[in-house]
């Protein structure tokens, strides 16, 4: 089964940058890892999960959500089978549990940014922005 394991979370102060890792295991020939959108979700405490960003499977794609917009950057390494974050001039209020998750249709042509879009979803990874 396909499982995401998401790195790169920690302490950043207001302004400051972070980047945040996903790293896909159990795609394989029937079930390649490049067929797939893949997308970045984030929960604050007391608040429900919401859409971040998206790069859709042949990765020349990409939507982001408008809190994030210009701000944020997410890119893929099909060889490595690896998704990143860019987070740069972070804001108190991006502090959540930043989570991966894979689109459940095969070659969307658009790319998905709802939850109901995503599976195998990671851990998360805590991102914490003090003021």
């Amino acid at each position: 089964q396909v499982q995401l394991v998401e790195s790169g979370g920690g302490q950043v102060q207001a302004g400051g940058s972070l980047r945040v890792s996903c790293a896909a295991s159990g795609f394989n020939l029937k079930l390649p890892f490049g067929n797939y959108a893949m997308g970045w979700f984030r929960q604050a405490p007391g608040k429900e999960r919401e859409f971040v960003a998206a790069t859709k499977w042949s990765g020349d794609a990409t939507r982001y959500s408008d809190s994030v917009q210009g701000r944020f950057t997410i890119s893929r390494d099909n060889a490595k089978n690896m998704v990143y974050l860019q987070m740069d001039s972070l804001k108190p209020d991006d502090t959540a549990v930043y989570i991966c998750a894979r689109d459940k249709q095969v070659r969307r042509s658009m790319v998905p940014t709802r939850i109901a879009d995503f599976t195998s979803w990671g851990q998360g990874t805590q991102v914490t922005v003090s003021s």
